[in-house]
């Protein structure tokens, strides 16, 4: 038996309250995962740079996710007008541009963005899809660097 004779040092942090998270409904799941469409688009980072992109299914796919603009400015992804009235988007500038993330054997040197698919969120109606470029040039494995 082991006596404690003092009670460990607490800590506080530092934030006032559990960090803000955005549901998300996939007007079409991503590819290769048909049964989850809910997510949460959680900060990765305190810079707003990383998110992680976790289902809301227990054991669900959670992906790496950076702001595409942040990374690439100069990329201007093509958001079609129809795919912009299902996510109830009036301006394609008001959508949020991600990139979902590749860490190859999990050396972040070599981590990878896929331009060729970003995720397009609609942040006011919490609406997302996936949208595949019609500019087939567009790498799926752009390597991320600032």
């Amino acid at each position: 038996m082991i006596a404690v004779t003092e009670a460990p040092a607490a800590s506080r942090t530092t934030a006032p309250g559990p960090p803000p998270v955005q549901v998300l409904s996939f007007a079409e799941p991503l590819p290769g995962f048909p049964d989850h469409a809910d997510y949460v688009l959680v900060a990765g980072d305190a810079a707003g740079l990383l998110f992680w992109l976790q289902s809301v299914a227990l054991d669900g796919p959670r992906f790496l996710a950076v702001a595409a603009g942040e990374y690439f400015p100069e990329y201007a992804p093509v958001v079609p007008p129809a795919v912009r009235a299902e996510l109830g988007l009036a301006d394609a500038a008001d959508a949020q541009v991600l990139c979902l993330v590749t860490v190859p054997g999990g050396e972040v040197a070599e981590a990878t963005a896929n331009l060729r698919a970003p995720v397009v969120v609609a942040p006011a109606t919490h609406r997302a899809r996936q949208v595949v470029q019609p500019d087939g040039s567009l790498p799926l494995r752009r390597r991320l660097r600032r």
